[in-house]
């Protein structure tokens, strides 16, 4: 079964640079958000993840950030605020109205 929270509201980053391929994200990822491909780890299902933040603590290259909780919670106040569908712009780098 796919889990799948807010679209596009995880705070969720990955530097591929950083990324050796050492597969530790795969592992310890509850919802499969990361697949092994051409030798580094990649975001497959970035809406999967839950921002529990055991991809980032786990990373020995420190390859990944993620604010734990922070994406979810904020999209939900600004969706309800706003009287919209949730969103907090954290997909598209940190935008100005975002939770970051």
């Amino acid at each position: 079964m796919k889990h799948q929270y807010l679209k596009n509201v995880t705070t969720l980053k990955l530097n591929t640079n950083a990324c050796t391929g050492c597969e530790r994200c795969i592992e310890v990822c509850p919802h499969q958000v990361f697949a092994l491909k051409n030798g580094k780890s990649e975001i497959i299902n970035k809406d999967s993840c839950m921002e529990c933040g055991a991809c980032a603590k786990n990373c020995p290259f420190m390859a990944i950030e993620v604010r734990p909780g922070v994406g979810c919670a904020a999209a939900v106040i600004s969706g309800w605020l706003k009287g919209d569908e949730p969103s907090c712009d954290c997909s598209d780098g940190c935008g100005s109205g975002g939770c970051c």
